[in-house]
């Protein structure tokens, strides 16, 4: 038999902490939306729900429209740590 890994259950941890509304603002919320490049992580990674992933989606986007987030890393400056440049 094929012993295969049992991963644990993701869950949305806007719906565990009961908040209907995700701010743009919230940077530090955001950040674990975000990878190390600033792409938007897919929800089978972060494991929200549907409803807050497109909350979040958009949340980070405004964000970038309004320069809190840049839209993309420089390749020639590149950074140990991004998220130390969000402040």
């Amino acid at each position: 038999m094929i012993d295969r890994k049992k991963f644990k259950k993701r869950y949305c941890k806007y719906c565990e902490a009961k908040i209907d509304y995700v701010d743009y603002k919230d940077l530090n919320q955001l950040k674990f939306s975000l990878s190390e490049r600033f792409k938007i992580m897919p929800r089978r990674l972060t494991g929200n729900c549907k409803r807050h992933q497109e909350s979040v989606t958009i949340a980070i986007k405004r964000a970038r429209q309004t320069a809190l987030i840049p839209y993309i890393v420089d390749r020639k400056n590149v950074v140990d740590s991004p998220f130390e440049m969000i402040r």
